[in-house]
C-alpha cells in the first residue's frame, strides 16, 4: 500500500533512507512517469524505498500570481496517478511564499536530509529549487556530496520523444485531444461536480452530465467529442460509460454565452447524477461547435454526434 503525507511533518521519524523524486508533476505525463519509474525501480535496486514530493498549490501560483498555467490535473488525480506508478510514499508539501523563499541547501537539509533521508535523489534535468530557482542539478549533486547523497537529472523522454506540459496544454487547446493523450499517456481527463444547467439536452431526447469544473482546468477547445464519463462514488462505483461530450456556448439557442462541459452517456437516461464528482476522458474530436439554422437539424447532428461517438469508444 502507497503511503500517503500531507506535510513533511507526517513523515514517520523513523522512515529509512530513501530513493527520492521531485516535482510539480502537472499531468503526469508519461516524461514524469518516466522519472517516478526510475526512482522505484532504482530504489528496489538498493533495497530501499521510493519517495515522490509535489507541491501544492502549482509553485507559479503563489510565486507569480494570475500568470500560472491552466491545470493538466486536479491534486486528488495527480496524487493518484502518481502512487500507481511504483513509488512507496507520495508527500503533497504544500508550497507557500515562505518555502519560496528557502535557500537551496536549507531545503535540500530539511526536506531531502532531515525529513526523508535521501540516499540519492532522480529529478528531471531542467529540475531547479530554493530561492529563485536558483538551484539546479549540478547544485543538487554539490551538496548531496555535503550531505551524503547522490543524484542525477532524467531527461523527460518517451520513447525518443520529449513530453512537455505545455506541448500537452497546446494540443489540448487546438482540440487535438489524441495527440495530448499519446504524450499523456492516457486520455486526458476533466473533472467537475455535475450541476443543473438549462436542461435542454434532457429536452432534446440526449440528458447530459454538466460539469463545474475548478478554476483553472484545462479545457479543450470548444467541440464534440468521444469519450468516457467516469465516477467512483458510493452510488455509482466503478462507474466508467461511453460518451459524447459537448464544451462550448450552445450558439444554436438564444442566450447562449456560457461556456460548459457536458457529457451524454451513451444510450442512459436513468442516471441521477446531480452533486456527483464525475470526470470525462477525451478519446477523440467528432466535429468543431457549430451553430444550427433550426432545433430539428441540430437534434439530426446530435445523432450523428452519437453513433461517432459510440464508433470511438469501441475502439477501446
Amino acid at each position: 500500500m502507497v503511503r500517503r503525507w500531507h506535510g513533511l511533518e507526517e513523515v514517520p521519524a523513523d522512515w529509512g533512507r530513501s530513493v527520492v523524486t521531485i516535482g510539480v508533476f502537472d499531468g503526469v505525463h508519461r516524461g514524469h512517469q518516466r522519472i517516478v519509474g526510475a526512482a522505484a525501480e532504482e530504489a528496489r535496486r538498493r533495497g530501499l524505498r521510493s519517495v515522490v514530493i509535489t507541491f501544492d498549490p502549482h509553485p507559479d501560483e503563489v510565486v507569480r500570481p494570475g500568470t500560472h498555467p491552466p491545470l493538466l490535473a486536479t491534486t486528488g488525480r495527480r496524487i493518484e496517478l502518481l502512487e500507481g506508478l511504483g513509488t512507496d510514499a507520495v508527500v503533497v508539501v504544500p508550497f507557500t511564499l515562505e518555502l519560496s523563499k528557502t535557500p537551496p541547501d536549507e531545503f535540500v537539509q530539511q526536506v531531502l536530509v532531515d525529513r526523508l533521508h535521501a540516499a540519492h535523489v532522480i529529478v528531471g534535468e531542467d529540475f531547479r529549487f530554493g530561492h529563485k530557482a536558483k538551484g539546479d542539478i549540478a547544485l543538487l549533486q554539490e551538496l548531496g556530496g555535503k550531505y551524503d547523497f547522490t543524484a542525477e537529472g532524467v531527461p523527460l523522454v518517451a520513447n525518443g520523444d520529449t513530453i512537455s506540459s505545455t506541448y500537452i496544454r497546446e494540443r489540448l487547446e487546438a482540440g487535438e485531444v489524441e495527440a495530448a493523450a499519446e504524450a499523456l499517456g492516457r486520455p486526458h481527463r476533466v473533472e467537475g461536480v455535475v450541476v443543473r444547467g438549462h436542461r435542454r439536452g434532457r429536452a432534446l431526447g440526449f440528458p447530459t452530465a454538466n460539469l463545474e469544473t475548478p478554476p483553472n482546468t484545462e479545457i479543450p477547445a470548444d467541440g464534440v467529442y468521444g469519450g468516457w464519463l467516469v465516477c467512483d462514488s458510493d452510488r455509482y462505483p466503478g462507474f466508467r460509460w461511453p460518451a459524447a461530450i459537448s464544451i462550448g456556448t450552445n450558439p444554436t439557442f438564444e442566450g447562449a454565452g456560457e461556456r460548459t462541459v457536458e457529457a451524454y452517456a451513451l444510450d442512459r437516461d436513468d442516471l441521477d447524477l446531480y452533486g456527483e464528482h464525475m470526470g470525462v476522458d477525451f478519446t477523440g474530436r467528432i466535429r468543431e461547435t457549430l451553430k444550427f439554422e433550426s432545433i430539428e437539424a441540430l437534434v439530426e447532428e446530435m445523432h450523428r454526434d452519437v453513433d461517432r461517438a459510440r464508433e470511438i469508444t469501441s475502439a477501446e
